[in-house]
């Protein structure tokens, strides 16, 4: 299983829900599936967009489990 790390990027950064629900121009219903890893499928923009809100690479948001 693939798990998502962006609580603990969020966390890391001290930064919160709301200010990445504006990073990515998205909604908390959708972010929410990201944060609890039930996303079955992820665009290759939102991928863009949370690797530059966080200044990091795919590896630093993800994990296979």
């Amino acid at each position: 299983m693939i798990y998502c790390k962006i609580k603990n990027l969020l966390k890391k950064n001290n930064k919160t829900k709301y200010w990445l629900v504006n990073e990515l121009e998205t909604d908390y219903k959708s972010l929410n599936k990201l944060l609890d890893n039930s996303t079955t499928s992820i665009h290759f923009d939102t991928l863009e967009k949370l690797c530059k809100a966080f200044h990091c690479t795919l590896d630093d948001l993800f994990e296979i489990k």
